[in-house]
């Protein structure tokens, strides 16, 4: 028999918590004057229920669970409350040939779960009251959530079920007992009510259902001294079921003659949803959904009536549902009995239920309450004085063109079916209908909070963890204003924010993710600060709304603009919308439900001795390893729901180094799921000898010094929301920088400095409040106005259609007419007076001098501004009079960031300096002081960077740079770019067109990782954290994965399609430094190399370490070729099998006896038959024919170059990345070396700092990444 488990160690329980038999005490039925005596005439006695029974796992006996280790299932009894049945003896009458009820567990200390109340439970299990029926009445089921006092809910279903009171047995507590002379006429012929109640830390609703329905069969037909052994043997079923993981596997198990279905979670932050999502659209219109979503959204004190106690709990959970990921943490009593009316009068948020008996009652009894009928779907108010305000319209109406195309009746799709002649064949078929209609109810109402709450994230600092409500609610329409105004009240909202700035990925996220348009990812990346382009503004129609939504204020310039679509006046009722909107708007979501399975949980045998509950765990594990063995080598997925499973079980089974192994490939296999508390518990509850027989088993050595070396308790993540408030106290630079960058002006802390530099000039290096509450308000005065701009369509006509007007001047006379000037990010142009004409002036690319002067008018010299361009011999002038000097500066700017946007291939150029010249404005307007424009100068850095220093780059670099993109865009500071790694598109069925496209991973600090789209070097995916290192390496693997090799000896495998990363590899012991795919012979094997020198080989299928060898030095880079491997150790490039047997070596002190010095890199050039490796202190590349390695080798300088950093092979070129001398600085250089002339062939100047990592793609361009000075990407063209 398998060693039990330490007594200390609470282990998972299974579905159950409690089952428990109520009904009406004995001592109710003793007096014959309390009864009735005509039947139809007078209503039987309404009665007080209690608990006759209750049941508690374990049910195993003590002397069978010490001998077994069963007795490991007793959960977290510090935890419980005790509770002990006194059974009454019953008295015995001779001859009555009655057996004795077998000895329960409620002969001793009963432990009973928190949140359930033993003294309430009666009350919620026949809510209605107990009577006695004088007909037979139909079985009933109602639901129930018990809420303990640190909020945890758990869950309850209720089967009512009636049994005939012959005169002679009656049960109470499993014991039968004779009074015939107790009882009248009339009792002895009633029907008496009793109630199993199922309760559990899951929402199972239709699954517990089904077990009932089944339990009850037996009930109603066996004796009265054998209920309690039924209940007693069904309790002990549903104990031994585990609780199925996240993920698409659902437990079956056949309670005969249903077979029950437990389904799972779709992911561990999602709720488990076992009921019919489609109930309150059959109670409510959609109109009226949206008013109590509105209710729960704004936290309102909500009571829900109904004459059916089942949908009172459904309903409400329903709605709960539709709120994900935003969660309802108020009170929540979905079922109050008529004795718990007074709940009501609770001065707090709460959702409630009642009978509709009580609705007149509660209605005049409280004030301000929600009080929803769903019998007959109205919702009415407590209060005459109560507003609760409209959901936002636009999303209101794409809600309810939503709902009114699905289809919510199974009856209709059931015509095109054969009649099922199973009956749970039939069941299976309506569960099938369910989960495709509850999966389009899910993502219908996401669709809901996303277009609600997704312009949240444009006002948010997450540095600093900043919530900018009032800028946000000043973007909102104002019919919108109320909704918003109350929701940013509450706790809800309160708790959403916290996950938003914590960059969550749950399901809003995702949908936000999936539903963004192109335009808004390349936005995102390019444009700012944020403005509405020409095409946003040819959306708007002309309507007198839009006059008032075009005045408002957009915030945030780092972030997205708000688009503002034309909406139709709001009506009383929402359905009044215009028939074509409806119509452009009714197709109902496109959502197919992830594919499912199912695993049947083997037969219970009774009677429940320690003997049968093993043989049970056996059958589980068997099952479990069949289906894992049958299994695909790639379903990875079904793979770690099964290892999850059995790990629980050898767990039960008290195997805990079984368990062990099994939650160690969890580890691998899915991370998401894997239960770190339960296995932490495991490792530290372990003896002596389970240590030392885990420590000789590799796999588990590691697992175990994870969790034995970790801190006591981790530090509690800061989860704090700050609203944002304008400074009371004089700021220094770094506090001046932290608050710029909350109030959402400029994130950038370079910029930042360049601005405290100008407010500070000629004064202390102090920024006073009123100075900072001054340029905030100046700041969005500019935005203001940048909104007010409305172009003719003539003038939209000749700009691009992502172009946006920054800044416009007062109406001026010019040599080309009288107008306003208007600035782009790409050109200048004359907005006409008079007739609205377009007058293009310049682009910027074409300015060939700017410069401020005066013009003589009449007696006056007017300050004018002076533009000359190199197409045309014209000078354009314009009398700016007292803005000639702003626009003077802001002109030369422009001007000079577009040059070096040309020259570099970096559009982020263009960005900074608009940046920089509203910076200008802003400071301009904020000062207003003769040194204002002075002041304002200091931010004209490209414009000095264009005098001080040349422009050009070498005509080399010019000609082969293509583009340079930049991954800290967003970041307050450049970030390094450690690891770059291309991976090819291919067109999957599964997969959306853009996931398809190729992409560019990048590697910055910290673990983060930016994927780009490189077909339009737009942000596919924003950064996601893979540990919290820095990443050495990435490879893809079999065109699914991306394997990356981190500083903290971790190997994290990304899920291409699902862009999670759910997998780990932890065998290696310190760094991992490089990692290479198997080649054509074995292309489901990974090997890599670790800084101690360890090679390891994968099995990708079952990411199983399958060899292993150790090379002498530390391990920096490894390469395949010839079938063998070729490792970097620093003082050698080592040749060996896959196996590890040594071929050849190339030892560095061999080849270099000046000084010491290591390996930095190699290539290899099959095609030559010629290693290629570069040497720390030396500026050369050195070759070496693979042929003999001990020949010396030939030497390539690379001049000007100080520090070589990395090497890449391309075609017939190897590309050097490292640093060296450009017009006497240091610069990132690359040298491009013809691998057959043996020659430097380019020079190229790539970026300010050095090049830290290269990568090609499909040998068509090079990819370099700089160091954190710089932190952008260049792309370069391979000839």
């Amino acid at each position: 028999m398998a060693e039990a488990a330490p007594q200390h160690l609470a282990l998972p329980s299974g579905l159950l918590e409690l089952c428990a038999l109520l009904g009406a005490p004995r001592d109710s039925l003793r007096g014959p004057d309390q009864v009735a005596q005509k039947r139809g005439g007078m209503h039987l006695p309404s009665l007080d229920p209690e608990v006759l029974s209750v049941f508690v796992p374990p049910f195993v006996s003590k002397e069978d669970s010490q001998t077994a280790g069963a007795n490991c299932v007793a959960l977290n009894k510090t935890k419980r409350r005790s509770f002990r049945k006194k059974r009454e003896k019953p008295r015995a009458e001779p001859g009555n040939g009655l057996p004795e009820g077998p000895r329960g567990p409620d002969s001793e200390d009963v432990c009973i779960p928190n949140g359930v109340d033993l003294l309430a439970l009666p009350q919620l299990c026949f809510p209605g009251g107990l009577c006695v029926a004088s007909e037979p009445k139909e079985d009933g089921v109602h639901f129930l959530v018990l809420t303990d006092v640190c909020g945890t809910r758990t869950y309850g279903v209720v089967a009512q079920f009636y049994r005939p009171l012959h005169g002679e047995h009656c049960f109470y507590n499993g014991q039968a007992h004779w009074e015939p002379s107790r009882l009248s006429g009339s009792m002895a012929g009633g029907f008496l009510p009793y109630a199993v109640c199922v309760v559990s830390r899951f929402p199972y609703y239709n699954a517990f259902r089904d077990c009932l329905s089944c339990l009850l069969t037996h009930l109603k037909s066996c004796k009265d001294f054998e209920v309690d052994n039924h209940i007693k043997d069904f309790a002990a079923k549903l104990s031994l079921i585990p609780s199925p993981p996240p993920g698409p596997l659902h437990l079956v198990y056949n309670m005969k003659p249903l077979q029950v279905v437990f389904p799972s979670r779709a992911d561990p932050e999602s709720p488990v949803i076992d009921l019919d999502l489609h109930l309150p659209l059959l109670c409510f219109r959609p109109e009226k959904t949206l008013q109590i979503l509105t209710c729960l959204l704004t936290e309102q004190r909500t009571v829900f009536f109904s004459s059916n106690w089942a949908l009172l709990t459904l309903v409400t959970e329903c709605f709960l549902v539709y709120l994900h990921p935003l969660q309802w943490k108020h009170t929540f009593v979905p079922i109050l009995s008529g004795q718990m009316l007074d709940f009501v009068m609770a001065p707090t948020s709460f959702l409630m239920g009642c009978h509709l008996d009580h609705f007149e009652e509660v209605s005049k009894e409280a004030d301000g309450l929600i009080l929803i009928n769903i019998d007959n779907g109205s919702i009415t108010y407590s209060s005459d004085n109560m507003d609760v305000p409209d959901v936002p319209l636009l999303a209101a109406q794409m809600f309810i063109q939503r709902v009114q195309g699905l289809q919510l009746h199974h009856e209709l799709d059931r015509t095109r079916l054969r009649a099922s002649t199973d009956l749970n064949d039939g069941r299976a078929c309506r569960r099938a209908w369910q989960q495709r209609l509850n999966a389009q109810i899910q993502q219908l109402t996401l669709h809901l909070l996303v277009s609600i709450f997704r312009e949240v994230k444009n006002h948010l600092n997450y540095e600093h963890r900043v919530f900018n409500s009032e800028e946000f609610l000043k973007t909102r329409a104002a019919g919108d204003q109320q909704f918003y105004k109350q929701v940013l009240e509450t706790y809800m909202f309160h708790a959403f924010l916290k996950d938003r700035l914590n960059r969550s990925m749950d399901a809003f996220a995702q949908m936000d993710l999936n539903t963004q348009s192109e335009e808004d990812r390349t936005n995102g990346l390019f444009l700012s600060p944020k403005r509405p382009t020409i095409e946003k503004m040819a959306s708007r129609k002309t309507s007198s709304q839009h006059a008032a939504r075009r005045r408002m204020v957009v915030s945030l310039p780092n972030l997205q603009d708000i688009a503002f679509p034309e909406l139709p006046p709001r009506n009383a009722s929402l359905r009044k919308t215009d028939p074509a909107d409806r119509q452009s708007g009714s197709t109902v979501l496109n959502v197919t439900p992830q594919p499912t399975y199912t695993f049947k949980i083997p037969e219970i045998h009774f009677p429940l001795v320690a003997q049968c509950v093993q043989a049970y765990y056996n059958d589980c594990v068997n099952l479990l390893s069949k289906a894992m063995n049958c299994l695909a080598p790639d379903n990875s997925v079904l793979l770690a729901r099964y290892l999850y499973l059995r790990g629980l079980v050898h767990l039960m089974q008290g195997q805990l180094l079984g368990a062990l192994l099994d939650f160690q490939s969890l580890y691998k296999t899915d991370l998401r799921i894997f239960p770190a508390d339960l296995v932490k518990r495991m490792v530290e509850s372990m003896s002596g000898p389970e240590c030392a027989q885990a420590e000789r088993t590799p796999e588990l050595r590691r697992l175990i010094s994870e969790f034995l070396d970790q801190p006591g308790e981790a530090p509690k993540a800061d989860d704090h929301v700050k609203n944002f408030e304008l400074p009371t106290k004089h700021m220094q630079l770094d506090d001046f920088v932290q608050r710029v960058q909350e109030s959402g002006i400029v994130k950038d802390a370079s910029i930042i400095s360049r601005l405290f530099e100008a407010l500070t000039v000629g004064h202390q290096k102090l920024i006073d409040p009123e100075t900072f509450k001054d340029l905030y308000t100046c700041w969005k005065k500019i935005e203001a106005e940048a909104q007010e701009v409305s172009l003719p369509a003539a003038v939209m006509e000749h700009l691009d259609r992502n172009e946006c007007v920054y800044k416009l001047s007062r109406s001026v006379k010019t040599s080309r007419g009288v107008g306003k000037l208007a600035m782009t990010q790409k050109r200048l142009l004359l907005l006409t007076e008079g007739t609205p004409g377009y007058v293009e002036i310049s682009t910027f690319r074409n300015i060939e001098e700017v410069r401020s002067t005066t013009a003589a008018i009449l007696f006056l010299r007017v300050p004018t501004l002076k533009i000359k361009m190199v197409s045309k011999k014209e000078v354009f002038e314009a009398n700016l009079k007292t803005e000639c000097d702003l626009w003077h500066l802001m002109v030369k700017e422009m001007w000079a960031g577009k040059k070096l946007a040309d020259v570099h291939k970096d559009p982020q150029y263009i960005q900074q300096a608009l940046t920089h010249v509203l910076l200008m404005d802003a400071v301009v307007s904020t000062l207003q002081s003769p040194g204002a424009i002075y002041a304002a100068s200091k931010l004209s850095y490209f414009d000095k960077m264009k005098n001080e220093m040349p422009m050009a780059v070498p005509k080399t670099t010019a000609e082969t740079l293509k583009h340079k993109i930049n991954p800290s865009a967003g970041e307050t500071f450049p970030q390094a770019v450690d690891v770059l790694l291309y991976t090819p598109g291919h067109l999957d069925p599964a997969e959306k067109v853009g996931d398809a496209h190729p992409k560019l991973w990048c590697a910055l600090s910290e673990g983060k990782v930016i994927v780009f789209d490189a077909s339009s070097w737009t942000i596919h995916q924003h950064c996601f954290r893979v540990g919290t290192s820095r990443l050495n390496c990435m490879a893809m693997v079999e065109q699914s994965q991306v394997w990356v090799g981190s500083e903290d000896s971790v190997i994290y495998i990304i899920n291409i399609r699902s862009m999670s990363c759910n997998k780990q590899l932890s065998d290696h012991r310190t760094s991992v430094t490089g990692l290479v795919q198997g080649s054509t012979a074995a292309p489901s094997q990974v090997y890599s190399c670790s800084l101690d020198g360890t090679v390891l080989a994968w099995d990708v299928s079952s990411l199983q370490v399958i060899r292993r060898f150790q090379l002498s030095g530390g391990l920096s880079s490894i390469r395949l070729h010839g079938g063998c491997l070729w490792c970097c150790t620093g003082n050698s490039i080592t040749v060996v099998t896959t196996n590890g047997s040594l071929c050849q070596e190339l030892q560095i002190k061999e080849n270099f006896q000046e000084h010491s010095t290591s390996f930095l890199g190699f290539q290899l050039v099959p095609e030559q038959e010629q290693l290629w490796a570069a040497c720390a202190g030396y500026d050369d590349v050195y070759i070496w024919g693979l042929r003999d390695l001990a020949r010396p080798p030939h030497r390539i300088h690379l001049p000007d170059c100080s520090k070589v950093n990395c090497m890449l092979r391309v075609k017939r070129q190897i590309w050097v990345g490292g640093t060296g001398l450009s017009q006497g600085k240091s610069k990132g250089k690359i040298y491009v070396i013809n691998a057959e002339r043996k020659e430097v062939e380019k020079e190229l100047v790539a970026h300010t700092d050095t090049v830290k990592t290269l990568c090609s793609a499909e040998d068509r361009y090079v990819l370099s990444g700089s160091g954190r000075e710089e932190g952008k990407i260049a792309i370069w063209n391979v000839e």
